[in-house]
């Protein structure tokens, strides 16, 4: 191979994507450093009151939303792809909208349905008589009540891996253990589940790391957990040190559990010995049997966006936000101008290091795009206090040294900015960003970008002639995962944003925590209404399929 074919960077180490990597992971480095400072009094009273409480929440609300959105996940991709019933086709979509519902919303909906002065009580005790006390109602604001919301809007994440693996197995195995006398039931617990457990286990792991980073849901709910605690210690104790530790145990809260996802798997690999298999051919049902597959897989729609979505436009046309458009306004433009900002700048970041890694071929670079990815698996508000942390100090040493040299105060040129909410932001979902386009680069033959180079172009000139425009679609994709995320984002929005800047999801926070649920109808809306976005992809994408 001549030189112009070679792999670019070689030669040199990719220092820039290291030190990308290495500015990405500020945030972690500095909740780890602050944990180590010692402990004042408002940490020494949340460790001896609140802590054992939070640990017991955390861990508890964890389990109840990993084995009901596994669960839930798992068997309707089984329905969906192993068997044929009416309304099959139209459901396998529908699965997928919970996704555009976030889960504090959800929670928001459902409260305001399920309490003593919501509609469902209120028509139980019309139609019985009973005046409340007088019968049992189950109470929605509590950590079950919790769990449930929160794992009917995060089941679809092993509904696509589950769907995607049942998809891939062999329809040999299936027909093999229905010769021998097993039913479908008995095939999914003994055959398609065990070799769907790598999928089912990394989408448990997504699920985990998405109910641990919640703080709209449990604080509604009432629920004191790390991400609770982390905001009050913040916000009600105004102690930064107590914050940083709580974070700092949330952090190796997720990192254990990072480590065991890793374990479990211990390396194996599931997959067939060949592809040369016929397709999967999914199993007629009559009779009963169609309508209870049909209920199983349209319950967790209803419970996780039908449900949740028609009590929150009911509410908007009972009341709705009363805010004036020209009020109203800012909170739509500071979403929408926030999400772009990111979704632009983590495109860019993402492709960078995916071209990167894939122009060096050097391990160091693909470590750097690994490390850069490391934020999603880290909650909103360990991010928020890690960004914070460091610019704090850098502020005020600044102001210390211009009022020490000049007498003049700088102020807070980094903390509580826009700048640092984006910096946040892209410390949170670069990640999605960068899977996104790694998986458009990874379905280009290398031999495009030699060819091009062959003729003549440049190594980047190829990238931006060639390679660019056919991961176009990837690359959208991407944008569009970030712009969801970012408006759906509230933890680190809450502690991170500028003084009097307020996005959609605070404008919704804010009104939910005063029981204000019509009024936080409008906005809360606006947000599912974007999130229907990356659904419609998805739905696109499976269809081609």
């Amino acid at each position: 191979m001549s030189s112009a074919l070679r792999p670019l960077s070689r030669q040199r180490r990719p220092l820039l994507p290291l030190l990308a990597a290495a500015l990405l992971l500020l945030p972690i480095a500095a909740v780890l450093v602050s944990a180590t400072t010692p402990t004042g009094a408002v940490w020494s009273h949340i460790a001896h009151t609140f802590l054992p409480e939070m640990l017991g929440n955390t861990a508890l609300l964890g389990m109840l939303v990993v084995v009901l959105a596994g669960a839930t996940g798992a068997v309707t991709a089984w329905l969906v792809t192993a068997c044929r019933f009416p309304g099959r086709d139209g459901l396998q979509v529908m699965l997928l909208l919970p996704m555009a519902m976030p889960a504090y919303v959800a929670g928001y909906a459902w409260t305001w349905l399920m309490d003593v002065s919501g509609p469902v009580q209120f028509a139980l005790r019309g139609a019985t008589g009973l005046s409340y006390g007088a019968y049992w109602f189950p109470e929605m604001r509590s950590l079950p009540g919790a769990a449930l919301v929160l794992a009917m809007v995060l089941y679809p994440y092993v509904f696509l891996l589950c769907r995607a693996a049942f998809l891939a197995q062999s329809t040999c195995l299936v027909e093999v253990s229905r010769t021998l006398g097993h039913s479908l039931g008995r095939t999914f617990l003994s055959v398609a589940l065990p070799l769907a457990r790598p999928a089912l286990v990394g989408a448990s792991g997504l699920v985990l790391m998405e109910t641990l980073a919640d703080f709209g849901t449990v604080q509604h709910f009432g629920i004191r957990t790390f991400t609770t605690g982390i905001y009050e210690a913040w916000f009600g104790m105004a102690d930064r040190g107590a914050a940083s530790q709580l974070a700092a145990a949330l952090l190796f809260c997720v990192a254990l559990l990072l480590a065991l996802e890793q374990a479990t798997r211990g390396g194996r690999r599931f997959h067939p010995m060949t592809t040369r298999h016929a397709p999967f051919q999914p199993v007629p049902l009559h009779g009963a049997k169609a309508a209870l597959a049909g209920i199983a897989c349209l319950l967790p729609v209803l419970l996780g966006f039908a449900v949740p979505a028609g009590a929150l436009l009911a509410l908007m046309v009972e009341a709705g936000d009363p805010l004036a458009p020209s009020r109203f306004l800012p909170f739509l433009t500071n979403s929408l101008t926030l999400a772009g900002i990111t979704a632009a700048f983590a495109v860019l970041i993402a492709s960078w290091l995916a071209w990167s890694a894939r122009l060096s071929g050097g391990r160091m670079a693909r470590l750097a795009g690994r490390a850069a990815g490391l934020g999603y698996a880290i909650p909103g508000s360990v991010i928020a206090v890690g960004v914070l942390v460091p610019f704090g100090l850098f502020d005020n040493a600044l102001d210390a040294w211009m009022r020490a040299r000049f007498g003049v105060s700088t102020g807070l040129l980094l903390s509580g900015t826009l700048a640092a909410l984006v910096f946040a932001y892209l410390v949170r979902f670069l990640g999605v960003a960068l899977s996104a386009v790694e998986s458009g680069l990874a379905r280009l033959k290398p031999t495009l970008g030699m060819a091009a180079r062959t003729l003549g172009c440049a190594p980047g000139e190829a990238v931006r002639r060639v390679e660019i425009p056919l991961t176009r679609g990837a690359l959208l994709t991407a944008g569009i995962l970030v712009f969801v995320d970012t408006m759906k984002e509230l933890p680190a929005t809450l502690i991170v944003r500028p003084f009097d800047f307020d996005t959609l999801a605070v404008r919704v926070y804010n009104l939910a925590s005063d029981e204000r649920l019509a009024e936080a109808s409008t906005s809360a809306l606006l947000i599912v209404f974007a999130g229907l976005l990356p659904v419609i992809a998805l739905t696109r994408a499976m269809r081609k399929h």
